[in-house]
């Protein structure tokens, strides 16, 4: 017959409280990342030549099997050419819309003021909801895409 008990954890070599209080105390020595380096498990870019950064990008650019994501290397062009494409926007619907406010003005006053004033108003007010909404759309895969990587690295670090 094979014994069934669970095995009992190690006892600690500090008590609780000893420990505790420990912590909160401030460290009399500064931290010195040499002497206490980064075990996160978070790969770090420091010192890394920029080649290699370069090249892993185009390694998972063509990496069909999408284990490795580059959205968030580019979600700040992609901001960039959503806020680019939204002030073209404004600027496209402020003009035509003046324009159109103007020349109602000759042959509907009412028309022409009530576009005008419509224009002012809601082209700023669209334009901005959509320059939160494209914010949000960018931060919500970016951490849909981080979620993925800490997942996979947690997986990679679990012990079975």
């Amino acid at each position: 017959m094979s014994d069934t008990t669970p095995p009992v954890p190690p006892v600690p070599p500090v008590p609780a409280q000893p420990a505790a209080d420990a912590a909160r105390e401030p460290a009399s020595v500064p931290y010195d990342a040499a002497t206490h380096p980064d075990d996160t498990g978070v790969p770090t870019v420091r010192g890394a030549d920029a080649a290699d950064i370069g090249r892993g990008f185009f390694t998972a650019l063509f990496d069909l099997s999408f284990r490795t994501f580059i959205t968030r290397r580019l979600a700040s062009v992609f901001y960039l050419i959503g806020l680019i494409a939204i002030a073209i926007g404004f600027i496209v619907y402020f003009v035509q819309g003046i324009i159109g406010g103007i020349a109602a003005l000759w042959y509907n006053p009412g028309a022409g003021i009530s576009l005008l004033v419509a224009t002012i108003i809601i082209v700023p007010i669209v334009t901005f909801l959509a320059v939160v909404v494209l914010r949000f759309l960018i931060e919500a895969v970016v951490a849909l895409i981080a979620i993925a990587e800490n997942t996979e690295r947690t997986a990679a670090n679990t012990r079975r």
